[in-house]
């Protein structure tokens, strides 16, 4: 079936597509002459790289001209339901309340703080303090990111990172708050950063230049030069840096896929040595300290995670005591600690609570909620002798909403619910919890959410999304702009297949190396499901998803053309053998651990067998819109401008396909808030025009 986008004008009076040159390249892997007809297209530097894209932009733009008016409508219903000038609930640290705003008309956010009144409470008359105006700062950038964040312990620094390319490259700047004078000349590739007790002190995380791989420890006094302190040799490890709530002990944590290293040193004598826990294949485990008590999350002899603490003294596996026993049925995915309290983070089912333990009174409560489907993730509790946990709570029926629990009654204070204007009324949807049925038999948890009086009769439009990858569990959040969908008659779907965690450990590992496939035989399975059951019919399924779910989204097109309408790829990992051949590469060596390592012959031949660039035949393939930023860092921009050119020499069919690059973003598109729901809304009404839907 042709595509619906170009119904209204002849084949003949359609624009050209770019057909992309090919050169010789090839290479010898495991005895096999590999060639590749567009590795010329790995030279960013290349005037013909670029003219290239430029002729894709073209393309696509002319393609979907007939539809800018719908692009231009979804837009404004987008920008129309924020509150653009709006505060984030403030959050005490010291004697400080730190907050967000926003702008009516600005791109970016503004940071700032107010000082506590005498009772500790915010007070809206205090005198604001304008940490880092966004705004100002994004002035002459196509792109602009801030990344990390930290303020001094004497609260007079601030020490954050900034990237102005999208290729998540950050660089660190440390501001005086009193005069707003640089303190320290900018350092490049800055992953991580953590203050000492002394206030003059950082320790730093920086990343390799060209594998992206933060390996290196450094510490920098103000007004001395960075030290390297420490570098992680090992490829399948990478470093995180943080301190424990208490901030008396910085962590550094090496860390690969199926193994953790964690290092202690107290922040009051930061040019002392760490003093390591331990480094045990398959041992993945995390700490936090009280006292003189270490807590620690960890795997041992436990699939989905128990909590064990000891003596910090003498922290070793004979002194543990168990706090939380394993559950076979529930995953711990975090813990953390206050002075009086433990909260322990779990996901049972697909659905996230919280237990809290009383040391006073040693009694434990559950936060959770009693909707069918929801998110639930701490919103920011920084002080370590808080009696308040703050967390987020949404559905898909619920916008985004801060509360406060109080950890010794559990009683609940709403602060914030995220206003959606233009009439939003949460009693005009349903969202409910779908099982279905894999061919092995395992039940495939989904969520669903559509307009109240939505025909289940096969009939209706759907759009099917899913990740699976890395243990990323699918959230079931809200979204604003997924409204001018449904208001239009499409039912969503999120599917948690598996390669993700949300059914526990198991889930993660029977949907990652050597069991990868199950990924995408989840998604087709799950989308078959749907048909049957009469949620939508295939000439009305549409699907999408990015990064390692652009890789699902290839995929499962390669395997099964026929099932879907549309296909939205987005920053898709689709030339998974070129990439995973080059260690030089980010996501690559690091990555051996999730997808395999295809220097091993069997590893490479099960990841040939499934990677989209390698599989593509001469047959008919849906409609598909494939996006990318040239600076992406994830996934280089060559593979999904790779896929496209090699995709149309192959494909059998009419059907539209479409390259979309943005020429000044990376991973995760444009910065910009406003530029963010433009692109948005050029992807939704791609969409809809798929289902024929004009306005």
């Amino acid at each position: 079936m042709a595509g619906l986008i170009a119904t209204s004008v002849h084949a003949a009076d359609l624009p050209t597509p770019p057909v992309a040159a090919k050169t010789a390249w090839q290479e010898t892997r495991h005895g096999e002459v590999v060639t590749d007809d567009y590795r010329w297209m790995h030279k960013k530097t290349d005037p013909a790289v670029i003219a290239h894209l430029n002729a894709e932009n073209a393309y696509t733009e002319a393609m979907t001209a007939s539809f800018k008016p719908l692009t231009d409508t979804l837009y404004a219903e987008m920008k129309g339901r924020i509150k653009e000038t709006d505060l984030s609930v403030p959050t005490r640290k010291g004697d400080y309340f730190y907050y967000f705003r926003s702008e009516a008309g600005k791109q970016y956010q503004v940071y700032a703080r107010r000082h506590a009144n005498a009772a500790k409470a915010y007070d809206e008359k205090a005198a604001e303090e304008v940490l880092l105006d966004m705004n100002a700062m994004a002035e002459g950038h196509k792109f602009f990111a801030v990344g990390r964040m930290a303020v001094s312990p004497n609260a007079k620094l601030l020490a954050y990172t900034t990237d102005t390319t999208g290729f998540r490259q950050y660089e660190l700047h440390v501001k005086d708050l009193a005069s707003g004078k640089e303190l320290v000349a900018a350092q490049p590739r800055i992953t991580g950063l953590a203050w000492a007790a002394d206030n003059q002190t950082l320790l730093l995380l920086q990343e390799d230049a060209v594998t992206k791989r933060s390996d290196r420890l450094l510490r920098i006094k103000l007004g001395g030069q960075p030290e390297q302190v420490l570098t992680e040799k090992d490829e399948l490890f990478a470093l995180s840096l943080s301190t424990t709530r208490d901030e008396k002990y910085f962590v550094l944590q090496s860390h690969a896929t199926d193994t953790h290293e964690v290092r202690l040193l107290p922040t009051a004598t930061p040019t002392a040595a760490f003093r390591s826990l331990g480094r045990n294949k398959g041992h993945r485990y995390e700490v936090d300290v009280r006292g003189k008590e270490l807590y620690i999350l960890t795997n041992k002899n436990a699939k989905n995670f128990r909590v064990v603490k000891a003596p910090l003294a003498t922290p070793d596996e004979k002194h543990w005591t168990e706090v939380v026993p394993h559950n076979a049925d529930v995953l711990i995915t975090d813990i953390d600690m206050f002075q009086n309290f433990l909260v322990v983070s779990e996901r049972s089912q697909a659905l996230d609570r919280l237990r809290i333990y009383d040391f006073t009174s040693k009694h434990w409560q559950t936060v959770k909620f009693d909707d069918e489907v929801y998110t639930l993730r701490q919103g920011g509790t920084p002080e370590y002798t808080a009696s308040q946990l703050r967390l987020s709570y949404q559905s898909p029926l619920t916008p985004a909403t801060t509360l406060d629990v109080d950890m010794k009654t559990g009683k609940q204070t709403v602060l914030k619910r995220q206003e959606v204007l233009g009439g939003f009324d949460p009693s005009r949807y349903e969202a409910h919890r779908l099982w279905a049925t894999a061919r092995d038999g395992v039940k495939v948890p989904l969520w669903t959410i559509y307009k109240k009086g939505t025909k289940l009769d096969g009939s209706a439009p759907l759009l099917l999304y899913a990740y699976g990858s890395y243990g990323i569990p699918a959230t079931a959040a809200f979204s604003s702009n997924r409204l001018s969908l449904i208001d239009r008659g499409v039912i969503f779907v999120q599917a948690h297949i598996r390669g993700g965690n949300d059914m526990g450990e198991h889930w993660h590992e029977d949907g990652m190396l050597m069991k990868k496939k199950n990924t995408f035989y989840d998604f087709i399975d799950s989308a078959e499901w749907l048909i049957a059951n009469k949620y939508t019919n295939k000439d009305k399924l549409v699907i999408q998803g990015g990064s390692a779910g652009g890789l699902l989204m290839g995929a499962v097109t390669n395997m099964r053309p026929d099932l879907f309408h549309a296909v939205h790829a987005a920053v898709p990992f689709v030339d998974v053998m070129n990439t995973m051949m080059d260690a030089s590469l980010p996501l690559t060596t690091g990555e051996y651990l999730e997808w395999g390592n295809p220097n091993e012959k069997a590893a490479y031949d099960y990841m040939k067998s499934y990677s989209p660039y390698d599989n593509i035949e001469k047959k008919a393939y849906p409609s598909m819109l494939v996006t990318t930023g040239l600076n992406d860092s994830q996934v280089m921009y060559w593979e999904p401008a790779k896929y496209v050119a090699k995709l149309r020499t192959y494909k059998t069919d009419s059907n539209p396909l479409l390259l979309k690059v943005n020429m000044g973003a990376g991973h995760g598109g444009a910065s910009g808030r406003y530029d963010a729901l433009k692109e948005q809304a050029f992807i939704q009404a791609w969409m809809l025009a798929q289902w024929g839907i004009t306005q």
